[in-house]
């Protein structure tokens, strides 16, 4: 079967390895671009549009999971969405929670029979496409993501916190958790905006969202978290791409499509 692939891995020998195992094991596959990194995976993904991504895990920046969250918020409706095979060395629970979501995985360093195995089961997948339902792997994989994310956004802690310390110059501000409308992050720090203020904290988004309540925040894009209660209304554009309008802000905030599920019920 004729396809084509990006290799997305930050290690060039790993990289090279896996492109010399693929010849061997799927000399119809094209590798059409090789990048180091989860941001140069997503502009060459968009860009060439291959019908598989090999994408490493751990990757400087964004790793591979964050990589495919991107492409698949960005990807064209009219187009496939590629294949997935997600390459990580020996990790317990990345395993099990590959396995549970049916995700094809490959371990460090690669083995040509599990590649012949994993091979097999992406030209199985390709294979049986439906050329008139361009939509359905990409659902499919949105459901797939979203199931492997969650543990970044665990179950609410017993105490859920309740006041945001940030620093002002000289001072540390103390903002009761009820008055944050939006977190947003914005390089090395956390945008916490209320209906008359911003302010920055240090704390990565990735640990915050695990301390917050999440029946009252709600993630809705991969750098964004609300409070469900402020949201006024949600609009969907001619392309169907979601957004918030929220009480006290004056900026309409995206949805991206791995949270757009949360208010197709509304």
């Amino acid at each position: 079967m004729n396809a084509t692939a990006l290799i997305a891995e930050d290690e060039p020998l790993l990289a090279a390895a896996l492109q010399a195992e693929l010849a061997a094991a799927w000399p119809e596959l094209r590798v059409i671009a090789t990048v180091g990194h989860g941001a140069a995976a997503v502009a060459q993904g968009l860009a060439l549009r291959p019908d598989v991504l090999f994408l490493d895990i751990r990757m400087p920046g964004q790793s591979g999971l964050e990589a495919a969250a991107e492409l698949a918020d960005e990807w064209p409706a009219d187009i496939p969405f590629p294949a997935i095979v997600f390459v990580t060395a020996y990790d317990q629970y990345a395993v099990q929670a590959f396995e549970a979501q049916a995700v094809d995985y490959l371990l460090k360093p690669v083995q040509p029979e599990r590649l012949a195995r994993t091979v097999q089961r992406v030209q199985q997948v390709l294979a049986q496409r439906n050329p008139a339902d361009r939509a359905a792997p990409l659902e499919h994989t949105l459901t797939q993501l979203r199931a492997l994310l969650a543990p970044a956004a665990a179950a609410t802690p017993s105490e859920p916190l309740r006041v945001i310390q940030a620093s002002v110059g000289q001072q540390i501000r103390l903002v009761p958790i009820e008055e944050v409308l939006v977190f947003e992050a914005a390089d090395k720090y956390v945008r916490v905006l209320t209906a008359s203020e911003e302010l920055l904290i240090r704390t990565p988004l990735k640990e915050l969202i695990p301390q917050l309540d999440a029946s009252l925040f709600w993630q809705v894009h991969r750098g964004t978290v609300v409070r469900a209660t402020a949201i006024h209304s949600v609009h969907r554009d001619e392309a169907g791409k979601l957004s918030l309008d929220l009480r006290g802000l004056n900026q309409r905030l995206p949805v991206s499509r791995l949270y757009a599920g949360r208010f197709k019920a509304m």
